[in-house]
C-alpha cells in the first residue's frame, strides 16, 4: 500500500490541481455499476463544483453538466457549445476559451433558437443557483409526460391558451373600487408575463403595499415600509386521470365580443384529452376550507384532499413564513401570543386563541396547484386567491418571528378571534376605562375592507370609514389599531392625579370637617355633628376653655351620652323582609 501511495504522489506530483480535480471528478461520476450510481459519491462532487472558482472552459462546462443533470436534463458537448436538453426544447450555451460565456439561445421544439438575455446575464455574473432556478421553471412548464403525440398536441393547447390569455389582459379594464390601479392586483389576469423561449407562462396577480402612508391619526409618523411580496403562478399542462375538455385553438372570437360586464366571450372547447391546465402558485397559499370549495365550483375539477394537510389558518400562516417556523410548536391546541413592535417604541401583543381557530370552518390548507381547463376560469380564479391573500396579509400583520408568553412587557394587548371565513374581530381594553372595545374587520372580497367598532362611544360617525380606509392601504392592523388607540385617547378623560399640595388641603378638609367640640357658658362641652355648618361668629372659644386647652391635665371632660341617631331610618325587616331569617336576623347575601 505504502509503494502505490508513493506511485501516485510521483504520477501526479508535477500535474496541476485542475487535472487533478478532473481525474477525480471522472472517476467519481463513473462507478462500475452505471445502472447504481453512488450516490454520497454524486453529493460530494457537487459540493465540490459549488466551491469551485469558474474560471476555465473546464470548469464552466462541469458546472453547467451539473445542473442540468440535477434538472433531469441531458448533456452534449460540441467544441466549444454545451446543449442542456430535454424533449421539448434544449439550452444552447456558447462559451469562450477563457470560460466566459459570448451567448445564450433557448429552443423551444420544432422552433428556432431564439437569444436569452436573462439566461446570459446570469451566467456572465456567475449566478448559478438563479440561473439553476430559472432553468428548472422552464423545465416544469416543457415537462409534459406522455408519447411524443401526446406531448405535442397538449404543448399546442397551452400555447393557445397563454395568447388566448394575453389578449384577454389587453382587453379594456373593468372598473374597481380599489384606490391602487395596478395590473397586479386588478387586472383581469393579473400582470401576464407572456410565455417566451426562455421565460415561462406565469402570472402575477397580488402583491402587498410598499410605500409608507402618513396619516394624521398617526401623529405624522411615518409607517414602516414593509418589503414586497409579489405572488405568482405559473400557468403549465399536466396529464390527469380524467380527460377533460381543452383548446386546442384560441377561443376568442376575432373580433372580441365583451359581455355586459366587460369580459370577452369565449368559444366553448369539444376535444377531450388526458390532461388539465394547472396554475402552480408561487409561494404555496394558505387557504380556508370554504375558499377550496370554491376553486372546485368555478373549474368543476377536484382538488384531491390527499395532498392537502387541513389544520388551523394561523398554523399554516406561521409554516409558511420562514421566520416564524422555529415557533411552530406553541400553536398546537395553544394561544398563540405575538408581538409586533409600531413606530413610537410602542410594543403591542396579540393573541390568537387556540379554542376559536381550530374549530372546522375555520381550518384550511396550503394549496400549491389548481387545476382548470378553460381560460374563462382564469379571471375568478385570481379574484378569489386575492381575496384570501387580502386575508392572510391582515393576520399576518399580527405575527411576528418572536412569540412570547404572557408576561411580556406591551403597551397594549389584543386579542383576534375569527368571526367568519371572511371576517375577524380583535378585542381590546379602552384607554383609562376597564370597558372592553371590539373592532370587526369584515374582508368582502380583494378590495373591500370594512372595519366596524364597538363599545366606544367616540360619536364620530366618519370613524368606521377612516379605519376602514387606513386598513386598506397599510393592510396592517397594528397600524389601524394605534391609529384608534390614539384616537380614544384624546376623546377618553384620564384620571385626574392628585399633586401633593392637593392631598395635603384634603387632609386638613377632612381634618376640619370631623366633629368639633366647643365650650358654652356652663364649662361643658357641645357636640357638633360632622357635617354640621357652624357660625362663624358664634364658634369661639372663652378664656376657662382656653385655660383648660393650656393645661390638659386639669380639663374635665363632660362627654354627651344620648344615643347617637340611625342613619336608617327604617328597620332591616322592613326592607329585606324576603331575607330575613326566623330569628329577625339577615340571612347570607348570595
Amino acid at each position: 500500500m505504502k509503494s502505490i501511495i508513493s506511485d501516485l504522489h510521483l504520477k501526479f506530483a508535477e500535474k496541476t490541481w485542475k487535472e487533478t480535480f478532473q481525474l477525480v471528478r471522472r472517476c467519481m461520476d463513473k462507478p462500475k455499476d452505471a445502472s447504481r450510481p453512488c450516490v454520497p459519491l454524486l453529493r460530494s462532487l457537487e459540493r465540490l463544483q459549488e466551491v469551485v472558482n469558474v474560471s476555465s472552459l473546464n470548469t464552466m462546462r462541469s458546472r453547467l453538466e451539473m445542473i442540468a443533470k440535477q434538472q433531469g436534463m441531458g448533456f452534449h458537448i460540441t467544441e466549444a457549445t454545451c446543449y442542456l436538453t430535454a424533449d421539448m426544447f434544449y439550452l444552447e450555451v456558447v462559451l469562450l476559451l477563457c470560460g466566459e460565456v459570448e451567448e445564450v439561445k433557448v429552443a423551444p421544439h420544432g422552433g428556432s433558437p431564439d437569444p436569452s438575455e436573462s439566461f446570459l446575464r446570469l451566467l456572465r455574473l456567475k449566478q448559478f443557483t438563479e440561473f439553476a432556478m430559472k432553468l428548472a421553471d422552464l423545465f416544469t412548464q416543457y415537462n409534459i409526460p406522455g408519447d411524443n403525440d401526446q406531448k405535442l398536441k397538449l404543448f399546442a393547447s397551452l400555447q393557445f391558451l397563454g395568447k388566448d390569455l394575453e389578449q384577454i389582459s389587453l382587453l379594456p379594464g373593468v372598473p374597481n373600487d380599489s384606490a391602487q390601479g395596478d395590473m397586479i392586483n386588478n387586472g383581469r389576469v393579473g400582470c401576464l408575463i407572456a410565455g417566451k423561449a426562455d421565460c415561462p407562462l406565469s402570472i402575477q396577480f397580488y402583491s402587498t403595499p410598499t410605500d409608507g402612508m402618513k396619516t394624521s391619526d398617526l401623529q405624522e409618523e411615518e409607517m414602516t415600509d414593509r418589503e414586497m411580496v409579489v405572488q405568482a403562478a405559473m400557468v403549465t399542462v399536466d396529464v390527469s386521470d380524467v380527460p377533460h375538455k381543452l383548446q386546442t385553438a384560441s377561443v376568442i372570437q376575432q373580433p372580441p365580443q365583451l359581455d355586459p360586464q366587460g369580459y370577452p366571450v369565449l368559444l366553448p372547447v369539444s376535444e377531450m384529452l388526458p390532461a388539465c391546465f394547472h396554475l402552480k402558485l408561487q409561494p404555496a397559499i394558505p387557504m380556508m376550507c370554504s375558499f377550496v370549495d370554491k376553486l372546485r365550483q368555478i373549474t368543476g375539477v377536484v382538488i384531491p384532499d390527499v395532498d392537502l394537510q387541513w389544520a388551523a389558518l394561523p398554523k399554516l400562516l406561521m409554516s409558511s413564513s420562514p421566520s416564524a417556523k422555529i415557533h411552530m410548536e406553541t400553536l398546537d391546541e395553544q394561544d398563540a401570543i405575538f408581538t409586533a413592535p409600531l413606530p413610537g417604541s410602542v410594543m403591542h401583543s396579540y393573541i390568537l386563541p387556540g379554542a376559536a381557530w381550530e374549530v372546522p370552518a375555520q381550518r384550511g390548507a396550503v394549496v400549491d396547484s389548481i387545476p382548470f381547463t378553460h381560460p374563462a376560469h382564469v379571471p375568478a380564479l385570481l379574484e378569489l386567491l386575492r381575496h384570501q391573500c387580502v386575508i392572510n396579509t391582515l393576520l399576518r400583520s399580527c405575527m411576528t418571528s418572536q412569540c412570547t408568553g404572557t408576561g411580556s412587557e406591551c403597551d397594549q394587548h389584543f386579542e383576534v378571534r375569527p368571526e367568519s371565513d371572511i371576517s375577524f374581530s380583535v378585542t381590546f381594553q379602552g384607554p383609562h376605562t376597564d370597558s372592553l372595545v371590539v373592532l370587526l374587520v369584515n374582508v368582502s372580497d380583494s378590495h373591500q375592507i370594512t372595519c366596524t367598532l364597538f363599545g366606544a362611544e367616540i360619536g364620530d360617525l366618519s370613524m368606521d370609514e377612516n379605519l376602514s380606509t387606513i386598513m386598506k392601504k397599510s393592510m396592517s392592523i397594528p397600524l389601524a389599531l394605534r391609529t384608534l388607540y390614539l384616537k380614544l385617547e384624546e376623546i377618553t378623560p384620564a384620571p385626574l392625579s392628585a399633586s401633593p399640595e392637593a392631598i395635603t388641603e384634603a387632609e386638613n378638609d377632612q381634618s376640619a370637617s370631623t366633629t368639633t367640640a366647643a365650650t358654652d357658658t356652663n364649662g361643658a362641652l357641645t357636640t357638633f355633628s360632622q357635617n354640621a355648618a357652624l357660625p362663624e361668629d358664634d364658634f369661639s372659644l372663652s378664656g376657662s376653655a382656653c385655660h383648660a386647652n393650656s393645661d390638659k391635665s386639669e380639663l374635665l371632660l363632660e362627654i354627651n351620652t344620648s344615643p347617637a341617631v340611625s342613619p336608617y331610618p327604617f328597620a332591616p325587616g322592613e326592607v329585606f323582609s324576603h331575607w330575613m331569617t326566623h330569628n329577625g336576623h339577615l340571612s347570607e347575601l348570595i
